[in-house]
């Protein structure tokens, strides 16, 4: 280390050596006025640094100071931006917003017109239900209607009994030897037990459905001419009972006496091409289908479907006068019920 530390002293003195440089004696004054003017220029320098200094040192500050509030004028600048990006966004929201209000208001004020037009409706329907209060409690109201409808009722019942007087139905004292048929499991509305078919004649005829049901060469043609009488008869009456109650029967009557006929345009059972019977309407051309209401030859099955065509017209106008049937093939029972019903007192205050 020792070593190290001499070589540098003694490079020092090399370059001390060589930067030293030998004035001559006749150029000492000029280089010693030279060294003046040198130093001269020095201190003047110095005094002027010193002069300068508080000069540069405010600008310094004031440059400090103008560089500080750029910095500050820039996050301005940028915080400007921002709030002018939030106020866009703001505006645009607010545009949509408005729009929708528009919206609103429109369907709003189409809801009121709306309200007014229902309002307006509601005034007109409570002023027509107040005039129909009116003149229902008025002399053509519902106390006039109860008038007149008895009045028909009671017309009703007298044309029924003149039907009845034409074509009475008398109850046998005992059941008949014939055939008893199923009865109504409900009762009548009396409450009693319903009539089988055999305890019941119209205009002293009986009427049973066992030749309609089985036909052989020991059938009894008397009986089978009577109950053909008895359904011609029975026919008669319905037809003259449903217009009386103005109600439409579903399967018309072509009445012939015991050779009488029922129609049915929607039959059950295929019907031979003999059968058909066309009827031209105005506005289409329909078929229809005419089943006997008496045993024609050895057939049994088209005669006693009439029967039940005949049975299910009693069982429209018994469920008229709001009663049931006694039985799908208790024809004359029915007749007897039906008649019962329209001439009872009920039948008058049932409205």
């Amino acid at each position: 280390m020792e070593g190290e530390s001499e070589r540098s002293s003694e490079n020092l003195r090399r370059s001390d050596r060589e930067d030293v440089k030998i004035i001559e004696w006749e150029e000492f004054d000029h280089e010693l006025t030279r060294l003046w003017s040198l130093c001269s220029a020095l201190k003047l320098a110095t005094e002027k640094k010193q002069i300068l200094q508080p000069k540069l040192e405010s600008l310094i500050q004031v440059s400090t100071e103008s560089l500080r509030r750029t910095n500050e004028l820039e996050e301005m600048r940028q915080r400007l931006e921002a709030r002018k990006l939030l106020v866009d966004k703001t505006s645009i929201a607010c545009k949509v917003t408005e729009q929708d209000v528009k919206k609103k208001e429109d369907n709003l004020s189409t809801e009121v017109r709306s309200l007014l037009v229902g309002g307006t409706t509601l005034s007109i329907a409570k002023s027509k239900l107040q005039e129909s209060n009116c003149q229902l409690e008025g002399e053509s109201g519902y106390a006039h209607l109860k008038i007149v409808t008895n009045k028909l009722r009671k017309r009703q019942q007298f044309m029924i009994s003149q039907v009845s007087f034409i074509y009475p139905l008398k109850i046998e004292a005992g059941p008949s030897q014939d055939q008893e048929l199923e009865s109504f499991p409900g009762g009548s509305r009396l409450g009693t037990k319903p009539l089988s078919q055999g305890s019941v004649r119209i205009l002293g005829l009986p009427f049973s459905m066992a030749p309609f049901t089985r036909m052989s060469f020991f059938t009894d043609k008397k009986e089978v001419q009577k109950s053909a009488t008895a359904l011609g008869y029975v026919a008669h009456a319905v037809s003259l009972i449903a217009p009386y109650l103005r109600v439409p029967i579903r399967y018309p009557l072509r009445l012939g006496g015991s050779k009488t006929y029922i129609r049915d345009y929607a039959p059950y059972i295929e019907p031979s091409p003999s059968d058909m019977s066309p009827i031209t309407t105005l506005s289409q051309n329909s078929n229809f289908v005419e089943f006997p209401l008496f045993l024609d030859g050895q057939d049994t099955t088209r005669a006693a479907y009439a029967v039940f065509l005949l049975n299910k017209n009693i069982e429209q106008l018994l469920n008229f006068v709001g009663e049931n049937s006694l039985g799908p093939r208790q024809v004359l029972a029915n007749l007897k019920e039906l008649i019962r019903i329209i001439q009872s007192p009920d039948y008058i205050d049932s409205l």
